[in-house]
């Protein structure tokens, strides 16, 4: 049985569940509130960052005549940031009885308050400064965030839960460029109005998750009862040490090993699509519609394939995804070029999302306790998110000696080797836990 989709709370106390509406004729709830009101935070806050992400490039390399290798560095290095803080963040949450909202709400508003302080930035160190606290921003918020949707849902509707979660979200990415877009056709000071509109926007996400978001979610009776011995009988505060130990447990190591392996051989968006675009003799001014592409797909696959991962091994759907991901490569690699081989490679590239991303915070809330919830969901996610930042430089690299299709060809045979590693990974976990 797999151990992620489990429907009970027996020994192995890996799955936290919300304590169910016993009232006559009531039943749980799929997607409980708690989940629709943090999906709506997190379009909300899409929506304020992808304002920014639209012109942001543009805004650099124009405006503050950095080059473009120097963007490039910039982001990498601010991503790594955000991947390292998110650690600490899932750390924090879980310290003082689940302080999840709190933490969340640091992040939310740092970034909040990053937004509007762009339009004092005009140098350099200035706008590598708030980029950074920007990111430090997500990667406090990113694991609660998770544990709080992990918490609030019955175990056998996480995937639901996630995938509703992810499709709100990727909403706030559509909606975002176009928003930038209106904005700048309708001033004059086009890159200040869009800063300032995007600090508005981020306030009212931060306020949305104040009102709508319960401070503690509400877990089973057991979990209930240990949290009251637990208050009863003061036990020191878990140090570091007690979040990185949870990889001691053979289900979680294995799912973050997983995640590494396939992370090292993921080709970050912007190659990809600047593959697409050369592959595919696209016009540049098409360019920018290429992330709508992919993010149209996942908005439209989330919630179905996030319910699929509920009735199957979430873990196995996750290395499914991967598998989609390469027949994506393979199309790129393939003779055949134009706009029918561009949306297939975008339909793949969205469906590999939306069979991973939720999927994969739906599999390691199965396998990790409901104490250490923000911590487990930080380090698979830091994981992961570090292996393809790995891959970013190692691809960057490997394009500039040999080549981008040479580059992409080494790519895809390592995405084959990992994805037959992470699937005899799995193969062993199940038989194990038989």
């Amino acid at each position: 049985m797999y151990l992620a989709d489990s429907r009970s709370t027996g020994s192995r106390g890996t799955e936290a569940a919300v304590v169910p509406d016993t009232r006559p004729g009531r039943r749980p709830a799929a997607v409980p509130p708690t989940v629709l009101a943090l999906g709506a935070v997190s379009l909300i806050t899409d929506v304020s960052s992808e304002m920014v992400a639209a012109v942001l490039p543009l805004y650099v390399v124009t405006a503050l005549g950095l080059s473009p290798l120097g963007f490039g560095l910039l982001d990498g290095i601010n991503n790594g940031v955000g991947a390292l803080v998110r650690l600490a963040g899932g750390h924090l949450a879980d310290r003082g009885g689940r302080r999840h909202k709190v933490v969340a709400g640091l992040g939310y508003g740092l970034s909040a308050v990053c937004k509007p302080l762009l339009l004092l930035a005009h140098t350099l160190p200035v706008i590598s400064a708030v980029l950074a606290a920007d990111r430090t921003g997500k990667g406090l918020r990113t694991a609660p965030r998770d544990a709080m949707i992990s918490l609030s849902t019955e175990p056998e509707h996480r995937g639901r839960a996630f995938g509703v979660h992810r499709a709100m979200d990727t909403t706030g990415a559509l909606l975002g460029p176009l928003v930038a877009f209106a904005v700048l056709r309708a001033t004059v000071d086009g890159y200040d109005a869009v800063f300032a509109v995007s600090g508005c926007v981020a306030a009212l996400g931060v306020l949305v998750l104040l009102l709508f978001v319960p401070r503690r979610v509400t877990l089973a009776d057991a979990d209930a009862d240990a949290d009251a011995d637990a208050e009863r009988r003061p036990e020191r505060p878990p140090a570091l040490r007690d979040s990185l130990a949870l990889l001691r447990r053979p289900d979680l190591r294995r799912l973050t090993v997983c995640a590494t392996l396939l992370g090292l051989t993921t080709v970050s968006d912007s190659f990809l699509y600047l593959l697409l675009q050369r592959e595919g003799n696209l016009p540049a001014h098409l360019f920018p519609l290429l992330p709508l592409g992919t993010a149209a797909v996942f908005l439209l696959l989330a919630v179905p394939l996030g319910a699929l991962a509920d009735r199957v091994d979430r873990r196995r759907l996750f290395l499914a995804g991967h598998g989609v991901l390469l027949l994506g490569y393979g199309v790129v690699l393939s003779p055949r070029h134009g706009v029918p081989a561009v949306i297939a490679v975008l339909v793949l590239h969205g469906t590999f999302y939306a069979a991973t991303d939720g999927v994969l915070a739906a599999a390691t809330a199965g396998v990790v306790p409901a104490r250490h919830q923000g911590a487990g969901q930080a380090l698979v996610g830091t994981a992961q998110a570090l292996a393809r930042f790995a891959c970013s430089l190692a691809f960057g690299a490997a394009w500039s000696l040999w080549g981008e299709r040479t580059a992409l060809a080494v790519t895809a045979a390592a995405l084959a080797v990992s994805a037959v590693v992470a699937s005899f990974l799995l193969r062993t976990a199940d038989e194990v836990s038989a």
